[in-house]
């Protein structure tokens, strides 16, 4: 009872952290933006400055809704990796869909060098890269889920979604060669991740998957948690571990590869949060950690977006570099200072 308490408390606490940090999000940027003008907008009312309610409405906030959907999916996806394969190091980007991603990116926007010019009309596609990134993701998550279905250990999945990986990356540094330097600063930036690409219909899509993701990570719960036993056990409550499996592959697949497509790779945090998470609230039930690593995944992103801001200038960071410059120092004193995971 005592513990049902504490975690409705400090979910409580994230809610609010979590709304607070979001119209803080909004109000940033090259033009501050007061807090209560940000809050009539939002509510229908006409701000004092009429280009304030265009600015919140058509960047502001589908940026503050992306970073809240990709830190939550992000961070989701690491715990599920690290409870599958039971290995803290392992992150969404473990089964290769990301590099997957990126491959398919490298041959959208580095492929006409050496392809002649079967990809350059997709240079003219406002949805190129998206569908360039979805493929290539696609394509690994079907080879991600026939190797499942042939092998039955877990950490042979792991390996094989780590040697995709190095493929990826060997036919990227190809493709580099023989490109122009123009074409990988392209790639280079798109490497760097950006958070405020995307329009409202393209974060309906994201939405879109991001609930049936969520279905499905609902439905694997309790798979989860006796995961983190072993598959023997889990065999033992009855559990089909291979179903169980599979669909923890696909709900991780789909978020990374939806992510990776709109947003780019955005490293830390689906590494770090799970850790983040189960240190605050010390439990490795999934009921638990599940939503809890969502909000603190969405709070965190949100945070590194701010850093990256640069308020009242107009430049913005790469926001893989805030995530990495900043996140890696935090998770590093958290595990000095408690000495321990809970897993």
């Amino acid at each position: 009872m005592e513990n049902h308490k504490t975690y409705i408390k400090q979910f409580t606490l994230l809610g609010i952290l979590l709304i607070l940090i979001s119209f803080f999000n909004i109000s940033i940027g090259s033009i501050y933006i007061p807090l209560p003008e940000i809050f009539k907008t939002l509510v229908g009312q006409t701000p004092v400055k009429s280009s304030w309610e265009t600015i919140i409405l058509n960047y502001r906030l589908p940026k503050t809704i992306t970073a809240i959907l990709v830190g939550s999916g992000l961070a989701v996806s690491g715990l599920l990796m690290q409870t599958l394969f039971r290995n803290p190091l392992a992150g969404p980007f473990v089964l290769g869909i990301s590099s997957g991603a990126s491959l398919g990116v490298a041959l959208f926007l580095l492929g006409s060098s050496l392809l002649g010019g079967l990809f350059s009309f997709s240079a003219f596609l406002s949805w190129g890269l998206p569908l360039a990134s979805s493929f290539g993701a696609f394509m690994v998550l079907l080879a991600v889920i026939i190797a499942s279905n042939k092998v039955r250990n877990t950490m042979s999945i792991l390996i094989i979604g780590l040697m995709f990986g190095s493929l990826a990356s060997a036919l990227i540094s190809v493709l580099s060669f023989f490109s122009e330097a123009e074409q990988i600063k392209q790639f280079v930036f798109w490497g760097f991740g950006s958070l405020g690409n995307l329009t409202w219909n393209e974060i309906l899509i994201f939405f879109g998957i991001f609930s049936i993701a969520a279905l499905g990570i609902f439905i694997s719960i309790k798979p989860l948690n006796s995961f983190l036993l072993g598959e023997n056990y889990a065999k033992s409550l009855g559990i089909n571990t291979k179903k169980s499996r599979n669909i923890i592959l696909i709900i991780t697949s789909l978020l990374t590869g939806v992510i990776t497509a709109f947003c780019g790779p955005i490293a830390f945090i689906g590494l770090a949060v799970p850790h983040i998470t189960k240190l605050i609230f010390k439990t490795s039930n999934h009921k638990i950690l599940v939503p809890a690593v969502a909000i603190l995944g969405g709070i965190i992103l949100l945070l590194c977006d701010s850093i990256a801001q640069l308020p009242n200038n107009e430049f913005t960071l790469p926001i893989n570099a805030i995530t990495s410059l900043f996140g890696a120092p935090v998770v590093i004193w958290l595990l000095i200072r408690k000495k321990k995971i809970y897993v």
